[in-house]
């Protein structure tokens, strides 16, 4: 049975992004900071369509495991925006379902990656994702606010943050506006590794 997850880096000042985001500075200029562990990871680069990284140990595992169990996945506008004008042709390798008001056809790309644009709201884009995702996960992929969404209507089954040892000050929080009486958390792994520290939670309804 599919689960509803998210898989996101963040400072150890709890920031997913910077600020004065856009196409021509993706996460608001501090994704080397962010996720600095994930770029020496062959996986990461295999994974992009790219060549690159220095090494294929638990780390590389680790992200090799959350594509794996991803079988579609749900982003918003802002994060598709910026990305759709860097990202290689076939990234995703699944179906991708953008949460925007444009109207606007399916992207088809070459290989198994289609972007849906998605005008009707998150339960709407929940449902086209579970029928692509054929029994596997569902990713939300970001950003910030489209997870946010997710965790305050209840939906989210499991996540893992990966927290890097920086200290950004200011940008935009990943955990701003949560509803704290939704779920009971259960810290169910600690993962650590020389760059981060990853954390995988449990949650339940109350």
């Amino acid at each position: 049975m599919s689960k509803i997850i998210f898989d996101s880096g963040i400072s150890l000042d709890g920031f997913f992004a910077g600020e004065n985001r856009s196409p021509a500075n993706p996460m608001g200029g501090v994704a080397a900071d962010i996720h600095s562990w994930m770029f020496k990871q062959k996986a990461f680069w295999k994974h992009v369509n790219m060549e690159g990284g220095e090494e294929y140990g638990a780390d590389s595992k680790l992200i090799d495991e959350v594509f794996e169990r991803t079988g579609s996945y749900i982003m918003g506008k802002r994060m598709f925006e910026e990305g759709e004008v860097h990202w290689k042709e076939d990234l995703y390798k699944a179906d991708v379902y953008v949460l925007t008001h444009e109207k606007r056809e399916p992207w088809i790309q070459k290989g198994t990656t289609t972007f849906y644009f998605i005008n009707d709201g998150i339960q709407s884009a929940l449902e086209k994702a579970k029928q692509s995702a054929k029994g596997k996960d569902i990713r939300i992929q970001g950003g910030a606010n489209t997870i946010q969404q997710f965790l305050n209507a209840g939906l989210i089954d499991e996540f893992l943050i990966h927290i890097t040892p920086v200290f950004l000050g200011r940008g935009i929080r990943l955990f701003d506006g949560i509803d704290k009486d939704i779920y009971d958390l259960q810290l169910a792994e600690i993962i650590p590794s020389g760059l981060t520290t990853h954390l995988r939670y449990k949650l339940t309804r109350k």
